[in-house]
C-alpha cells in the first residue's frame, strides 16, 4: 500500500503557498461585485428657475438648498439663507422644510411650517428666486454632463452561492492546515468546528437571499470570510473560545438583519434618539460603577462565567444618534446635543479609562460633526480640546504614561512595557509571505495574541499577505461606503455608513499599529478576526449601517 504521508505533506505545504492567493481572490470578488449592478444616475426631479429658465437636476433623495457652496442645490440670492430648505422625497412623495432661513419657504405663495408636500408644477419659493418643481424625464442633459454618462458595468456580478462556496473551501482549507499541525488534542476538533461554521455561514445565506430576499450578498460574504478566519485559528488557541466566537458571530448576524429592519424607514429612527442618549449613558455608567478593572479600564461587566463589554454596544447607538435626515440635522439645536452627548460618551470612557474605544469615539465624532456641518471651525475645537484633555491624562494616569514611555522603544523595555509588541514583531517575521502553518505558530502563548495581538498571529500562522489582504478588506470599506452614499435614500444612511466604515478602519488601525509599535498599544480589537463575544456582535451591527445605505439593499428583484 502506497505511502499517502507524504502526498497530505506536500498538500498543506502548497495549502500554505495558495491561501494567500486566494484569500486575495475572495477580497478582490466581493468588492469587484460590489460595483456592479448600478444604475445610471438621472435626475429624479428637477427644479427650473422661473425667471432664468435654467434647470437644475435633483439627483439624491434629500438636498440641501442654500446660499452655501456646501448646498445641494446652490442659490445665489442674497435674500437665501447659507442653509434654507431641505427637499427631500419619501414614499408618500416629495417634501420641503425649512431650516430656520430668515426668509422663511414657500409653497404656492403660502410660507410652510414643518415638512410641507410639493406636486409636480407647484412654485417653491426661496428668498426672492421661484422654482417650479419639474419631472425628472422632462431634463435634457448636457451632451459633455459628466455625471449624466457615468459608466455602468454590464459584466455581471460573481453569484451570491459561488461566492459563498469559495469563502467555505477557504476556511476549510485552514481547518486542513489545523489538523496537520496537531498539538495531542482531538484531531478531528478543527473539521468539528469547521463544520459548525459551515453550518451558521449557509444558514445566513440562506436566510437572507430567500427570506429576506436579499439581492446582493457581497458585504455578507467578506464578513462571513473575515469572522471564519478569526473563528478557525483560535481552534489550536482555546478551542472553546473558537465556539464562544461563532455562538457570537451568529447574534451579530441577527443583529445585522434586525438593524436594517430597524432603520428601513430613518424619520421614525429620530423619534428614538432621546431614550438611546440615556440608554447609552446608562450602559457606561454601569461599567464605571461594576466594571471589573482590566488592565487600567474597567470596560468589563462580569454575570457569572458571562461577560461582555457595554462600550461595545455604545458604538451602534452612537451611530443612531449622530446620523439622522437632512432637515432634522441642519439646526444647531441638533448639532450642540450631539456634541453634549459625544462628550459625556468620550468623558465616562476617560474615567473607566478605556483610552483606545474613547479614541475611537473621538474620531467617529470628529466624522459625524464634519459630514453633519460641514464646519471646520467646529473640528478645530473639538481637536484642541481633545490636545488639552490627553495632556491631563498623561498626568493623572501614569500607566499611560508607561504605554508613551515604551513607545517606539519597545525593544529597550522587551522583558517588560514592550513585551507584547517585541513577540508580534519577532513572529510577523518568523511567518514570513506563507506563514508557518494555521496552528503552528508561537505567539499564541502570549498573552491577548488572540485578540490585541491578532494581526501578529494570523501574520505567523498564515502569512503577511493573508494579514495583510484582510486589513485591507476592512479598510476599503472607507472606500466602498463613499460610493454608495452619493446614492443613499437619506443623509441618515449616508452619515451612518461613512461614520460606521470610519469607525471600523480607525479602530483596525490602532490595532495593528498598536501591536506593531508603529502607534502606543490601546487594547483595541481587530474588527472580525480578534477574540471577543461583544466585539464580534458590534461589527456586525456596524456593517449592517453600510448594508443600509446600498440602494440595492431594499429590492426584491432578481
Amino acid at each position: 500500500m502506497p505511502d499517502l504521508s507524504f502526498i497530505f505533506d506536500a498538500g498543506v505545504v502548497a495549502l500554505r503557498v495558495l491561501l494567500p492567493v486566494y484569500a486575495i481572490v475572495i477580497v478582490y470578488q466581493c468588492y469587484a461585485a460590489m460595483r456592479r449592478r448600478r444604475r445610471t444616475e438621472k435626475p429624479l426631479v428637477t427644479l427650473c428657475n422661473m425667471k432664468t429658465g435654467s434647470v437644475i437636476p435633483i439627483l439624491f433623495w434629500e438636498n440641501s438648498i442654500g446660499r452655501s457652496k456646501g448646498s445641494d442645490v446652490v442659490v445665489s440670492d442674497l435674500a437665501v439663507s447659507r442653509n434654507h430648505c431641505v427637499l427631500l422625497r419619501r414614499k408618500e412623495g416629495w417634501f420641503i422644510t425649512d431650516v430656520g432661513s430668515t426668509g422663511g419657504t414657500f409653497v404656492n405663495g403660502v410660507p410652510i411650517e414643518g415638512r410641507a408636500q410639493v406636486l409636480i408644477n407647484d412654485v417653491i419659493t426661496i428668498g426672492s428666486t421661484d422654482f417650479e418643481f419639474r419631472r425628472g424625464e422632462e431634463f435634457q442633459a448636457p451632451l459633455k454632463s459628466s455625471w449624466f454618462f457615468q459608466k455602468v458595468s454590464n459584466k455581471p456580478a460573481i453569484k451570491a452561492w459561488k461566492l459563498m462556496l469559495m469563502v467555505t473551501l477557504f476556511h476549510f482549507f485552514m481547518a486542513v492546515e489545523a489538523m496537520y499541525w496537531n498539538d495531542g488534542t482531538n484531531p478531528q476538533s478543527p473539521l468539528i468546528l469547521f463544520g459548525a461554521l459551515a453550518a451558521v455561514e449557509w444558514g445566513f445565506f440562506c436566510v437572507s437571499y430567500f427570506a429576506l430576499r436579499r439581492v446582493n450578498f457581497e458585504l455578507e460574504a467578506l464578513a462571513l470570510f473575515l469572522t471564519g478566519i478569526g473563528v478557525m485559528i483560535l481552534v489550536r488557541q482555546v478551542e472553546r473560545s473558537a465556539y464562544i466566537q461563532l455562538i457570537a458571530a451568529a447574534v451579530g448576524m441577527v443583529m445585522f438583519c434586525v438593524i436594517i429592519k430597524l432603520i428601513e424607514d430613518p424619520d421614525k429612527i429620530s423619534r428614538f434618539r432621546f431614550p438611546m442618549m440615556i440608554v447609552a449613558v446608562g450602559l457606561l455608567l454601569t461599567s464605571i460603577l461594576f466594571g471589573k478593572i482590566t488592565k487600567g479600564a474597567a470596560n468589563w461587566i462580569y454575570i457569572g462565567s458571562f461577560s461582555f463589554q457595554p462600550s461595545e454596544l455604545v458604538k451602534i447607538i452612537y451611530i443612531f444618534i449622530g446620523a439622522g435626515t437632512l432637515d432634522k440635522l441642519q439646526t444647531k439645536k441638533s448639532l450642540i446635543e450631539f456634541i453634549i452627548f459625544s462628550m459625556i460618551c468620550v468623558g465616562l470612557l476617560a474615567l473607566m479609562g478605556d483610552f483606545g474605544t474613547a479614541l475611537i469615539f473621538f474620531v467617529t465624532f470628529l466624522l459625524i460633526a464634519f459630514m453633519r456641518s460641514g464646519d471646520i471651525k467646529t473640528i478645530i475645537l473639538a481637536v484642541a480640546a481633545a490636545a488639552f484633555g490627553v495632556t491631563f491624562v498623561l498626568r493623572f494616569k501614569p500607566y499611560v504614561a508607561d504605554r508613551f514611555k515604551a513607545w517606539r522603544h519597545v525593544w529597550e523595555y522587551a522583558q517588560a512595557e514592550g513585551y507584547q509588541q517585541t513577540h508580534v514583531l519577532t513572529f510577523i517575521a518568523s511567518g514570513g509571505l506563507f506563514g508557518v502553518g494555521v496552528g503552528n505558530g508561537f505567539l499564541k502563548q502570549v498573552a491577548a495574541s488572540e485578540s490585541d495581538l491578532v494581526f501578529g498571529l494570523v501574520a505567523e500562522e498564515m502569512g503577511i499577505i493573508v494579514a495583510i489582504t484582510i486589513a485591507l478588506s476592512v479598510a476599503l470599506l472607507v472606500i466602498y461606503s463613499r460610493a454608495i452614499t452619493t446614492r443613499s435614500r437619506s443623509t441618515f444612511y449616508s452619515i451612518s455608513a461613512g461614520c460606521a466604515a470610519g469607525l471600523l478602519v480607525v479602530q483596525l488601525s490602532l490595532n495593528i499599529f498598536g501591536a506593531t509599535d508603529i502607534l502606543p498599544l490601546t487594547g483595541v480589537t481587530f474588527p472580525f478576526i480578534s477574540c471577543g463575544g461583544s466585539s464580534i456582535m458590534s461589527v456586525w451591527g456596524l456593517i449592517a449601517f453600510i448594508k443600509a445605505a446600498d440602494e440595492r439593499t431594499y429590492s426584491i428583484k432578481r
